[in-house]
């Protein structure tokens, strides 16, 4: 995947929500207050993620992890997995988190070849989301408190979204004009 694809991809995928938010604050707010501690949309983030780690362990090329990677599979795999039993509180947190640092890798790779210094926008979005995973795995409730933070009233909801919506029409304009 080329950077141009993925800052359409992530200017789309962090669009919806933000406009969402700046159309129906209310309802957003009502969905968004119920994500930390909703486990069905968990298991799904957290398994994701669990697939997505094993698929980059399976493409490291170290000799010297070779005859490991069958017991780092089970592993890694079982800790996914059992995270989704055994650590419900907060799990959809949890899941994204490792979401965003995996996505963050990808963009830090596919940034890493282009020309252009508007790459750095991308690669310090994606520090910034590096930052967030460590921080919110380890302590969840803080991203619980920053979303109820960011929508305890209407304005201030459609404050929040409308920044997060210009960042993303920034990337998205990026990915379609300077990243081509």
């Amino acid at each position: 995947m080329n950077l141009s694809k993925l800052a359409i991809v992530l200017g789309l995928i962090f669009a919806i929500p933000a406009l969402y938010g700046l159309l129906q604050p209310a309802s957003f707010a009502r969905m968004a207050r119920m994500f930390p501690r909703f486990t069905p949309i968990g298991w799904p983030l957290t398994l994701l993620a669990t697939g997505w780690f094993l698929y980059w362990v399976s493409l490291e090329t170290v000799q010297d992890f070779k005859p490991m990677k069958p017991f780092l599979y089970a592993l890694f795999g079982g800790v996914g997995v059992g995270t989704c039993f055994f650590v419900r509180d907060f799990l959809p947190i949890r899941g994204l988190a490792i979401l965003l640092s995996l996505t963050a890798k990808l963009m830090v790779d596919t940034a890493r070849v282009v020309e252009t210094d508007w790459r750095l926008v991308i690669v310090t979005w994606a520090y910034v989301w590096i930052f967030a995973g460590m921080w919110f795995t380890v302590s969840p409730w803080r991203l619980r408190d920053l979303i109820l933070w960011a929508t305890a009233n209407e304005a201030r909801t459609r404050l929040v979204s409308g920044i997060r919506l210009a960042f993303a029409i920034l990337v998205l304009v990026l990915g379609l004009t300077v990243f081509r």
